[in-house]
Order: C-alpha cells, then sequence, then structure tokens
C-alpha cells in the first residue's frame, strides 16, 4: 500500500480539477473587468482547457499538459497581459470561491491556496 497520495488523487482527480476550472472561470465570465484581460474573453474554451491540464499535471495528474503545450513557463505566458493588483485579486477571489463551492478535503484546500496566492503574486506585471 502506498504511503503518500498526490493532491490529485486527494481531490478526487480529473473530475474535481474540471469542476474547479469551470466554476472558476464562471466568476471570471461574470467579472467585466478580469474578463478584458483575456485575449478571447468572448471564449474562454481554450483557457478552461489550459488550465485544467495545468493544475491537474501541477498536482500529480496525467502529463497532458506538457504533452500539449510544453513546459508551462507561467511568467512568460502571462507577460503580454496586464495583471495589476486589482486583477490578481480579483483572479484569486474567483479561485477561492470555486475552491470553496467544491468544499474539497482541507489538506487539498489548504495546498492548492498556498499555492495560488504566490504565484497569482508571480504573475503580477504591473504595479
Amino acid at each position: 500500500m502506498r504511503e503518500s497520495v498526490t493532491v490529485y488523487e486527494a481531490a478526487g482527480g480529473m473530475p474535481f480539477f474540471v469542476a474547479l476550472v469551470d466554476l472558476f472561470y464562471d466568476g471570471v465570465a461574470a467579472d467585466p473587468a478580469l474578463l478584458a484581460i483575456y485575449p478571447e474573453p468572448e471564449d474562454l474554451t481554450a483557457a478552461r482547457h489550459h488550465l485544467t491540464l495545468f493544475l491537474a499535471q501541477y498536482w500529480g495528474g496525467p502529463r497532458t499538459y506538457d504533452e500539449e503545450r510544453g513546459h508551462p513557463r507561467l511568467r512568460m505566458r502571462h507577460a503580454p497581459f496586464p495583471i495589476g493588483p486589482a486583477a490578481r485579486d480579483a483572479w484569486l477571489r474567483h479561485m477561492r470561491a470555486a475552491i470553496d463551492a467544491l468544499n474539497p478535503p482541507t489538506m487539498v484546500a489548504e495546498r492548492l491556496w498556498a499555492y495560488f496566492e504566490p504565484v497569482a503574486e508571480g504573475m503580477r506585471n504591473r504595479a
């Protein structure tokens, strides 16, 4: 028997990450200020797909993101978009709401949040 379980497994696998990203992007789609940052705000399908695969892979799931897109290069991929404190905070607010709505095991919620806060700050490229 394995002694450790990945966050991916503890969360419930791909269905959890699909639901998390769907809830998150439902919030983004209803937030005109945050939505304005997206290159194709009328169709978030690709953004949903990419984030789902990235998060699943990052937390121990299939390596499909790397197979489809290569190395994540988060800073580089986000550099063209104006991300200031308000956008960072809105992104975090929608992600927090998605996590809370799914009510995952405490360990999963804590690990996700501990990751999202510093990474969101790291994507900030405006004062």
